[in-house]
């Protein structure tokens, strides 16, 4: 797709029929293969067991800035979300982070930087747990001297 059409379906100019590369022709409506539920390839989350027991994390890896929806969704559910943004320009990851700080602020989340381009963003009601090494053992625990 070229940049005029591109900033002509931004604008709602055009119908944008980018999407269409996501979809499989062989998709069928009648058959369920017992895989958990994804709405897009670039998005995985746990399996129904732990989403009844209220322990999953979206992961999502967005080529633009259309694809922030999902990320909104997901963390509208409650559901903690790692962002890897290293796929997009610069441009499109920066609105991704600043459409994704408006999320966290407007429900009470928050968002750590996890490495280069990779942000996790979490609910107000999930606890970010510091990995700190610990400090060495002197008992003797697989100490071999």
């Amino acid at each position: 797709m070229g940049s005029v059409r591109k900033a002509s379906a931004w604008l709602g100019l055009v119908d944008d029929n980018d999407d269409e590369r996501y979809y499989d022709d062989d998709y069928s409506e009648g058959t369920d293969s017992g895989d958990a539920w994804v709405t897009d390839p670039r998005v995985k989350v746990a399996t129904d067991t732990a989403e009844e027991k209220g322990r999953r994390i979206g992961t999502v890896t967005p080529d633009s800035f259309r694809d922030a929806r999902a990320i909104g969704e997901m963390f509208r559910e409650g559901v903690p979300v790692i962002m890897n943004l290293t796929a997009m320009d610069a441009g499109d990851a920066k609105r991704v982070v600043d459409f994704a700080a408006g999320l966290i602020f407007g429900l009470r989340g928050s968002i750590e930087r996890v490495s280069t381009r990779v942000f996790l963003l979490t609910p107000a009601d999930t606890e970010i747990v510091n990995g700190e090494a610990a400090p060495h053992r002197t008992d003797g625990f697989f100490n071999q001297s």
